[in-house]
Protein backbone atom coordinates (compact mmCIF):
# COMPACT_ATOMS: atom_id res chain seq x y z
CA UNK A 1 0.00 0.00 0.00
CA UNK A 2 1.34 3.46 -0.85
CA UNK A 3 0.83 6.72 0.97
CA UNK A 4 -2.13 8.76 -0.21
CA UNK A 5 -2.07 11.97 -2.21
CA UNK A 6 -2.74 15.21 -0.34
CA UNK A 7 -5.22 16.81 -2.74
CA UNK A 8 -4.30 20.37 -1.78
CA UNK A 9 -0.56 19.85 -2.20
CA UNK A 10 -0.78 17.26 -4.95
CA UNK A 11 1.89 15.20 -3.19
CA UNK A 12 2.09 11.89 -1.40
CA UNK A 13 1.91 12.32 2.37
CA UNK A 14 2.15 9.99 5.31
CA UNK A 15 -0.39 10.74 8.01
CA UNK A 16 0.60 11.96 11.46
CA UNK A 17 -0.45 11.14 15.01
CA UNK A 18 -1.81 14.23 16.82
CA UNK A 19 -1.93 13.79 20.59
CA UNK A 20 -3.94 16.00 22.91
CA UNK A 21 -3.29 15.55 26.63
CA UNK A 22 -4.45 17.46 29.69
CA UNK A 23 -5.59 16.98 33.26
CA UNK A 24 -9.10 15.56 33.33
CA UNK A 25 -11.55 18.40 32.80
CA UNK A 26 -9.16 20.83 31.08
CA UNK A 27 -11.00 20.50 27.76
CA UNK A 28 -9.08 18.12 25.52
CA UNK A 29 -12.13 15.99 24.69
CA UNK A 30 -14.23 19.01 23.72
CA UNK A 31 -11.39 20.38 21.60
CA UNK A 32 -11.00 16.97 19.97
CA UNK A 33 -14.67 16.92 18.98
CA UNK A 34 -14.41 20.42 17.50
CA UNK A 35 -11.34 19.43 15.48
CA UNK A 36 -12.99 16.29 14.13
CA UNK A 37 -16.07 18.25 13.06
CA UNK A 38 -13.89 20.78 11.27
CA UNK A 39 -11.32 18.68 9.45
CA UNK A 40 -12.31 15.69 7.27
CA UNK A 41 -8.73 14.38 7.00
CA UNK A 42 -8.33 13.40 10.64
CA UNK A 43 -9.89 10.44 12.45
CA UNK A 44 -10.21 9.74 16.15
CA UNK A 45 -8.20 6.83 17.47
CA UNK A 46 -10.60 4.45 19.20
CA UNK A 47 -8.92 2.99 22.27
CA UNK A 48 -9.66 -0.22 24.09
CA UNK A 49 -10.60 0.08 27.75
CA UNK A 50 -11.61 -2.19 30.59
CA UNK A 51 -13.87 0.41 32.21
CA UNK A 52 -17.64 0.14 31.76
CA UNK A 53 -19.39 2.45 29.26
CA UNK A 54 -20.65 5.79 30.51
CA UNK A 55 -24.18 6.93 29.60
CA UNK A 56 -24.40 7.59 25.86
CA UNK A 57 -21.13 5.86 24.95
CA UNK A 58 -21.16 3.24 22.20
CA UNK A 59 -18.81 0.31 21.74
CA UNK A 60 -16.62 0.82 18.67
CA UNK A 61 -17.36 4.55 18.47
CA UNK A 62 -16.16 5.94 21.81
CA UNK A 63 -14.09 2.94 22.95
CA UNK A 64 -13.73 -0.75 22.35
CA UNK A 65 -14.95 -2.05 25.71
CA UNK A 66 -13.12 -5.25 26.60
CA UNK A 67 -12.43 -7.39 29.66
CA UNK A 68 -9.06 -7.64 31.43
CA UNK A 69 -8.05 -11.05 30.00
CA UNK A 70 -8.53 -9.71 26.46
CA UNK A 71 -6.59 -6.56 27.33
CA UNK A 72 -3.73 -8.55 28.86
CA UNK A 73 -3.53 -10.73 25.75
CA UNK A 74 -3.27 -7.65 23.52
CA UNK A 75 -0.44 -6.27 25.66
CA UNK A 76 1.40 -9.61 25.59
CA UNK A 77 1.07 -9.87 21.79
CA UNK A 78 2.22 -6.24 21.29
CA UNK A 79 -1.07 -5.38 19.61
CA UNK A 80 -1.16 -2.01 21.42
CA UNK A 81 0.92 1.04 20.46
CA UNK A 82 0.51 2.37 23.99
CA UNK A 83 -1.28 1.26 27.11
CA UNK A 84 -1.81 2.64 30.59
CA UNK A 85 -3.56 2.15 33.92
CA UNK A 86 -5.59 5.28 34.72
CA UNK A 87 -8.02 5.84 37.62
CA UNK A 88 -8.40 2.11 38.21
CA UNK A 89 -8.97 1.09 34.58
CA UNK A 90 -6.81 -0.03 31.65
CA UNK A 91 -6.57 1.74 28.28
CA UNK A 92 -4.66 1.12 25.06
CA UNK A 93 -4.39 1.97 21.36
CA UNK A 94 -4.71 -0.85 18.79
CA UNK A 95 -1.62 -0.77 16.57
CA UNK A 96 -3.01 -2.08 13.27
CA UNK A 97 -5.80 0.49 12.84
CA UNK A 98 -3.43 3.42 13.40
CA UNK A 99 -0.77 2.17 11.01
CA UNK A 100 -3.37 1.53 8.32
CA UNK A 101 -4.60 5.13 8.59
CA UNK A 102 -1.10 6.64 8.50
CA UNK A 103 -0.14 4.67 5.41
CA UNK A 104 -3.36 5.82 3.74
CA UNK A 105 -2.32 9.43 4.34
CA UNK A 106 -4.88 10.12 7.05
CA UNK A 107 -4.10 11.76 10.38
CA UNK A 108 -5.07 10.15 13.68
CA UNK A 109 -6.14 12.09 16.77
CA UNK A 110 -5.37 10.75 20.25
CA UNK A 111 -7.04 11.82 23.49
CA UNK A 112 -4.56 10.19 25.89
CA UNK A 113 -2.51 11.00 28.98
CA UNK A 114 1.22 11.62 29.40
CA UNK A 115 1.96 7.93 29.96
CA UNK A 116 0.47 6.98 26.61
CA UNK A 117 2.22 9.89 24.91
CA UNK A 118 5.60 8.75 26.19
CA UNK A 119 4.99 5.29 24.75
CA UNK A 120 3.89 6.69 21.38
CA UNK A 121 7.03 8.82 21.31
CA UNK A 122 9.15 5.74 21.86
CA UNK A 123 7.25 3.72 19.25
CA UNK A 124 6.92 6.31 16.46
CA UNK A 125 8.56 9.66 17.20
CA UNK A 126 8.65 10.83 13.58
CA UNK A 127 4.86 10.41 13.25
CA UNK A 128 4.01 12.15 16.52
CA UNK A 129 2.84 15.72 17.18
CA UNK A 130 1.94 16.35 20.83
CA UNK A 131 -0.11 19.16 22.40
CA UNK A 132 -0.69 19.68 26.12
CA UNK A 133 -3.85 21.52 27.18
CA UNK A 134 -3.74 23.52 30.42
CA UNK A 135 -6.75 24.94 32.30
CA UNK A 136 -6.73 28.71 32.95
CA UNK A 137 -6.94 28.16 36.72
CA UNK A 138 -7.48 25.49 39.37
CA UNK A 139 -10.88 27.00 40.16
CA UNK A 140 -11.98 26.69 36.53
CA UNK A 141 -10.70 23.11 36.36
CA UNK A 142 -12.83 22.07 39.33
CA UNK A 143 -15.82 23.92 37.87
CA UNK A 144 -15.50 22.00 34.59
CA UNK A 145 -15.20 18.67 36.38
CA UNK A 146 -18.38 19.34 38.35
CA UNK A 147 -20.28 20.57 35.29
CA UNK A 148 -19.90 17.16 33.61
CA UNK A 149 -22.09 15.58 36.32
CA UNK A 150 -20.56 12.19 35.58
CA UNK A 151 -18.30 11.60 38.58
CA UNK A 152 -18.80 11.24 42.33
CA UNK A 153 -17.33 13.71 44.80
CA UNK A 154 -14.60 11.19 45.60
CA UNK A 155 -13.64 10.85 41.94
CA UNK A 156 -13.60 14.63 41.45
CA UNK A 157 -11.35 15.03 44.49
CA UNK A 158 -9.04 12.32 43.15
CA UNK A 159 -8.82 13.97 39.72
CA UNK A 160 -8.03 17.35 41.27
CA UNK A 161 -5.35 15.80 43.46
CA UNK A 162 -3.69 14.17 40.46
CA UNK A 163 -3.93 17.22 38.20
CA UNK A 164 -0.69 18.75 39.49
CA UNK A 165 1.28 15.57 38.78
CA UNK A 166 -0.20 15.35 35.29
CA UNK A 167 0.61 19.00 34.54
CA UNK A 168 4.25 18.44 35.55
CA UNK A 169 4.74 16.68 32.19
CA UNK A 170 3.94 19.74 30.07
CA UNK A 171 7.58 20.19 29.05
CA UNK A 172 7.54 16.81 27.29
CA UNK A 173 5.09 18.10 24.66
CA UNK A 174 5.76 19.88 21.37
CA UNK A 175 3.08 22.54 21.97
CA UNK A 176 1.21 23.92 25.00
CA UNK A 177 -2.18 25.69 24.91
CA UNK A 178 -3.95 27.38 27.83
CA UNK A 179 -7.62 26.63 27.24
CA UNK A 180 -9.40 29.84 28.20
CA UNK A 181 -11.89 29.52 25.32
CA UNK A 182 -12.83 26.30 23.54
CA UNK A 183 -13.31 27.82 20.07
CA UNK A 184 -10.01 29.69 20.23
CA UNK A 185 -8.15 26.62 21.52
CA UNK A 186 -9.63 24.46 18.76
CA UNK A 187 -8.44 27.04 16.20
CA UNK A 188 -4.94 26.89 17.65
CA UNK A 189 -4.83 23.11 17.55
CA UNK A 190 -6.02 23.12 13.95
CA UNK A 191 -3.31 25.63 13.03
CA UNK A 192 -0.72 23.29 14.56
CA UNK A 193 -2.12 20.39 12.54
CA UNK A 194 -2.00 22.35 9.27
CA UNK A 195 1.59 23.44 9.87
CA UNK A 196 2.77 19.95 10.80
CA UNK A 197 1.21 18.53 7.62
CA UNK A 198 3.52 20.81 5.63
CA UNK A 199 6.74 19.66 7.25
CA UNK A 200 9.24 18.76 4.58
CA UNK A 201 9.79 15.21 5.76
CA UNK A 202 6.05 14.42 5.69
CA UNK A 203 5.60 15.38 2.03
CA UNK A 204 6.95 12.21 0.49
CA UNK A 205 6.76 13.31 -3.14
CA UNK A 206 8.49 16.65 -2.62
CA UNK A 207 11.92 15.67 -3.99
CA UNK A 208 10.44 14.39 -7.24
CA UNK A 209 8.26 17.48 -7.54
CA UNK A 210 11.22 19.84 -7.13
CA UNK A 211 13.28 17.87 -9.65
CA UNK A 212 10.44 18.10 -12.17
CA UNK A 213 10.33 21.86 -11.67
CA UNK A 214 14.07 22.16 -12.12
CA UNK A 215 14.05 20.06 -15.27
CA UNK A 216 11.40 22.34 -16.79
CA UNK A 217 13.47 25.52 -16.27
Amino acid sequence: MTDAIDSRQGLQRRGLMLVLSSPSGAGKTTISKALLARDPMIDMSVSVTTRPPRPGEQDGRDYHFIDEPTYNAMVAERDLLEHAHVFGNYYGTPRSAVEKALVAGRDVLFDIDWQGTQQLREAARSDLVSVFILPPSAVELEKRLRSRAQDSEAVIADRMAKASAEMSHWQEYDYVIINRDIADSADRVHAILECERLRRDRQLGLSDFVRSLQSAL
